[in-house]
C-alpha cells in the first residue's frame, strides 16, 4: 500500500510538473505573440509615416515646379507698373529688379566720343536724375557704373576702356554731388567693355543704380 501511495504521489507530481511546463510554454508563446503584434504595429506605423513623408515630398516638388512655372510666366516689372521717378528723362532707360533700380544714361547723350566732359544738354537729364535721387530715393545707396563699347582705345588718351569708363562715371558723380546728392551715398565702378549691349552706341553708357 505504501508503495502504491508513493507511486500515485510521484505520478501526481509529474503531472503537475508537466502542467506547469505547459503553462510556462503557453505564457511564453502568448508573450512572443504580443511582442510580434507590437512590432507589426510599429512597422505599420513607420510605413505609414514613410508614405506620408513621401507624399509630402511629392507635393512639395509639385508646388516648387508650379512656382517655377509661375516665375517663368510672370512678366518682368516695367516702369509702367512700378514708378521709379526716372521715367521720361531724355536719354534714360530704366529697369527694375533684384533690389535695384537702374537708370541707364546713353553715353552719347552725356559725352562726345572718347571724352569725359559732360555735354551741356546732358546736364538737363542729370538735373532731373539728381532731383529723383534727392526727392524720391533719399538716403538710398547709389552706384554709378561706367560702361564703354568694345573698341580698343586709340586716340582718346586713356590707357584703357576701364579708365575711360571710370572717368565718365566720376564726371557724373561730381555733377550729381553739385546738385545736392550726398557723396557718402555714392560708390563708383567701371565695367569698361565687359558688359556690351546689342550695339556699340547702347554699350556706351553710364548707369545710376539705386540700391533698394
Amino acid at each position: 500500500m505504501r508503495r502504491s501511495w508513493l507511486s500515485c504521489l510521484a505520478l501526481a507530481g509529474g503531472l503537475a510538473l508537466l502542467a506547469g511546463c505547459d503553462n510556462n510554454k503557453k505564457d511564453e508563446v502568448a508573450l512572443l505573440t504580443e511582442e510580434n503584434q507590437t512590432l507589426r504595429a510599429q512597422l505599420e506605423e513607420r510605413n505609414r509615416a514613410l508614405e506620408a513623408a513621401d507624399a509630402e515630398r511629392r507635393q512639395q516638388a509639385l508646388r516648387l515646379a508650379d512656382m517655377e512655372r509661375q516665375a517663368r510666366e510672370t512678366p518682368v516689372v516695367t516702369t509702367t507698373e512700378f514708378i521709379t521717378g526716372f521715367e521720361g528723362i531724355e536719354g534714360v532707360t530704366t529697369t527694375v529688379g533684384a533690389g535695384e533700380i537702374t537708370a541707364s544714361v546713353e553715353g552719347d547723350v552725356l559725352f562726345d566720343s572718347g571724352k569725359t566732359t559732360l555735354k551741356t544738354n546732358a546736364k538737363r537729364s542729370l538735373d532731373r536724375i539728381a532731383a529723383v535721387l534727392n526727392e524720391t530715393w533719399p538716403n538710398k545707396a547709389i552706384v554709378i557704373q561706367g560702361h564703354t563699347d568694345t573698341d580698343p582705345i586709340k586716340r582718346s588718351g586713356y590707357k584703357s576702356n576701364y579708365h575711360l569708363g571710370f572717368e565718365r562715371a566720376y564726371a557724373v558723380r561730381e555733377y550729381l554731388i553739385s546738385k545736392g546728392v550726398s557723396p557718402s551715398r555714392i560708390a563708383l565702378a567701371s565695367y569698361g567693355p565687359n558688359e556690351p549691349l546689342s550695339t556699340k552706341a547702347k554699350s556706351r553708357r553710364v548707369e545710376v543704380v539705386v540700391k533698394q
